[in-house]
């Protein structure tokens, strides 16, 4: 039996580099175990793919996989994420794949999969690759691969929702990504003024990173709504589920300041509701959600986890700081930027104010953004586990998922990131002295940490 390399099979999906990873026998027997997921020759699957370059080839080898399984493939072209997750309930096909690379660099691409409406994750990611292991050597196709398109029927679900009323100038930057398009589209519609910014689709992102989250992709959004005296600015990752926003003055609005304001007005219409978010979060998050009426909890970081969680718990919104924002109010349960950006657009135009005002009324924390530190595939978690091991019986520690340290003023976190090989970092506190010695000391635990495995590996 073929095997294929561990290190592609993440907790939340599958990612690799293209084609040192995702080369053509790969990726078939991949397409191979979701046709299989699927029902095989009594099964549909959907397919949809963000706009990378790698995207055409890895379709047609993948397709390929899924048809020799006799199932029968709708190709849904080049679409975001949210959209296959809208053609996942609006087609009711027996499995759902989107190929994206989210927000990695350009030569990496991946797979987020779903059977019925369930995203997979953890142990089930794994029963994908034991699957495609198993493939026969050669494609043998039985099925049929059709096209199919819900790019209309989306933005008629979305612009039949909101009527704002007072007009907005919004400045959209997709940073090449697949969201600029629909989301131009549907903002127009809606009757904002749309400055677009790096909307064009080109798959090697040549203007700057699609993610969000690190600050300096976004200085030229930051930039032109400045200029342009805009009332936000909103910004996509390359399949458009996170959503980066900067506010009429400029600024940089985490993810889980955009979830206070959010969690705000849900809990107007629906007191007492849980709302999640994850172990990044500010704690102002908590305690704004907790003086709204609400039951804020806090869950492990990653999309298919939180949508399980929100079922279980009940919930109507959550979020992550890294910008995807899920609504089960008036919406499917998924992480959609564009839907997130409408649903602020429409609190913004309920209230009458400016977006720098409402986050004014949340209290003020010195806080990190994400930071992100390379650190091996191998080691990764072994360092985290050490970090808890030294630091559980000296404070409050939250290990859901990786350490989140409670201090006397704030608090700091080290987790080991399930999509890259890299450290996830951030800390907070009530004044920025606090806030760097609690970065130097847990620095200096990743330190002791790679010391010790070190020292392990020369024995």
């Amino acid at each position: 039996m073929v095997r294929l390399n561990r290190a592609i099979f993440r907790k939340y999906d599958i990612r690799g580099i293209f084609p040192e990873d995702l080369d053509a026998d790969t990726v078939r027997r991949l397409g191979w175990a979701a046709g299989l997921l699927s029902g095989g020759g009594n099964g549909t699957l959907a397919v949809g793919r963000d706009c990378r370059l790698s995207g055409g080839r890895i379709f047609e080898w993948f397709s390929g996989g899924a048809s020799s399984t006799g199932c029968r493939v709708l190709d849904l072209g080049i679409q975001t994420t949210p959209m296959t997750y809208f053609a996942a309930h609006l087609l009711a096909p027996d499995a759902t794949a989107m190929i994206t690379g989210s927000h990695n660099p350009p030569a990496y691409n991946g797979f987020k999969l779903m059977k019925g409406l369930h995203t997979l994750y953890d142990g089930e990611i794994q029963e994908i690759r034991d699957l495609a292991e198993s493939a026969p050597p050669e494609e043998h196709p039985a099925g049929t691969v059709e096209r199919v398109s819900v790019a209309d029927r989306y933005a008629e679900r979305l612009v039949s929702e909101f009527a704002f009323e007072r007009s907005f100038t919004v400045v959209v930057d997709a940073g090449n990504g697949t969201g600029g398009g629909i989301a131009c589209r549907l903002l127009e519609a809606l009757g904002c003024r749309v400055v677009p910014l790096f909307c064009e689709m080109e798959g090697s992102f040549p203007n700057h990173h699609p993610d969000p989250t690190i600050e300096e992709n976004l200085a030229a959004l930051k930039r032109e709504v400045v200029e342009r005296r805009a009332d936000l600015g909103i910004a996509f990752d390359g399949d458009a589920d996170r959503l980066g926003l900067v506010d009429d003055r400029g600024r940089t609005v985490f993810g889980d300041r955009t979830l206070v304001l959010l969690a705000r007005s849900l809990l107007e219409t629906y007191p007492g509701s849980t709302v999640l978010s994850e172990v990044k979060a500010s704690s102002v998050f908590f305690s704004e959600v907790e003086k709204a009426g609400g039951r804020p909890v806090m869950c492990p970081t990653g999309h298919s986890i939180i949508k399980e969680a929100m079922a279980r718990e009940g919930a109507l919104l959550a979020g992550e700081m890294s910008g995807h924002i899920f609504f089960r109010d008036r919406y499917y349960g998924y992480d959609d930027a564009l839907y997130a950006a409408l649903r602020l657009l429409e609190l913004l135009s309920r209230s009458g104010r400016r977006l720098s005002d409402l986050l004014d009324t949340i209290p003020p924390m010195h806080s990190t953004p994400e930071i992100r530190e390379d650190c091996s595939e191998e080691h990764k978690f072994e360092i985290v586990d050490r970090i808890r091991r030294s630091l559980s019986g000296r404070y409050r520690v939250t290990d859901i998922d990786g350490v989140r340290v409670d201090f006397p003023h704030g608090w700091g976190l080290v987790r080991a990131s399930n999509t890259q090989p890299v450290l996830v970092l951030r800390f907070e506190a009530d004044d920025p002295g606090e806030m760097r010695k609690y970065e130097a000391l847990i620095r200096s635990e990743i330190e002791d940490a790679k010391r010790g495995i070190d020292v392990q590996g020369a024995h």
